[in-house]
C-alpha cells in the first residue's frame, strides 16, 4: 500500500467561528476543483446552495461538470466556515473514495487547531468515519445522526455535530441531507446550539 498524504491546506478565513471536517479526499482522477468535495458525485456544494440559495446549482457549473471555486470561497469567507479533514495521512485499501476502505494511519491534530483558531465553537463531521475520528479525539461519544455533543477545550464549549456523508453512494435524498445541514447553521446563526 500507498502512504497518501492529505493534498490541500486547511481553509480557514478570518475568525472561524465553523470547521466541517470530512475525511479524506477522493483520489485526483475524481477531482473537479483543487479544493474539498471536489468529486462531481458528492453533493456538499449542492446542499449548501439548497440551504442558502434555494438552488442546488449554485455552486455547480452544470454544463462543464466542475464546481465554481471563486463562489465557494467567497461563500465560506462571509460566514467564517472552516474546512480541513479528520485523516491527514491514510492508506487506499481499495481503489476507490470510500471511506469504509481507508485506513486513517495519521489523524488532524485537533488539539493545534483548537488552539489556533479560538473563535471556532462548532465542528460538524460530514459521514460516519469522520465522526468518529473526531469522538476519538475529544474522548467523546459518537453523535447519533444529525445530533451533537459538547466538549470542553481551554475554558471554552464545542460543540461537535455529526452530519451524513454527502457522497451520493450515502442512501438519503439530497433534500433530506440539507434538511439536517440546515440546523447546524440555523444554530450556529442563533448561537444557540440546543
Amino acid at each position: 500500500m500507498t502512504l497518501e498524504r492529505h493534498p490541500f491546506p486547511p481553509f480557514v478565513p478570518k475568525d472561524p467561528q465553523m470547521l466541517f471536517l470530512g475525511t479524506f479526499p477522493p483520489q485526483p482522477k475524481r477531482w473537479k476543483m483543487e479544493f474539498y468535495y471536489p468529486n462531481w458525485n458528492n453533493d456538499f456544494w449542492r446542499v449548501c446552495g439548497v440551504i442558502f440559495y434555494g438552488d442546488r446549482d449554485r455552486f455547480c457549473d452544470v454544463d462543464n461538470k466542475c464546481f465554481k471555486l471563486d463562489d465557494i470561497v467567497e461563500f465560506l469567507t462571509a460566514r467564517h466556515i472552516a474546512i480541513y479533514d479528520t485523516a491527514m495521512e491514510v492508506e487506499r485499501l481499495k481503489d476507490n473514495a470510500s471511506d469504509k476502505y481507508l485506513d486513517i494511519c495519521r489523524p488532524i491534530d485537533l488539539d493545534s487547531f483548537l488552539a489556533t483558531y479560538p473563535t471556532l465553537s462548532v465542528l460538524v463531521s460530514t459521514g460516519e468515519k469522520a465522526a468518529s475520528v473526531v469522538a476519538s479525539l475529544t474522548g467523546t461519544e459518537i453523535p447519533t445522526m444529525g445530533q451533537k455533543v459538547s466538549f470542553e477545550y481551554a475554558g471554552r464549549i464545542i460543540w461537535h455535530f455529526r452530519m451524513p456523508s454527502t457522497s451520493r453512494a450515502y442512501p438519503l435524498a439530497l433534500e433530506k441531507k440539507a434538511e439536517l445541514y440546515a440546523r447546524v447553521f440555523q444554530k450556529n446563526t442563533q448561537n444557540t446550539p440546543d
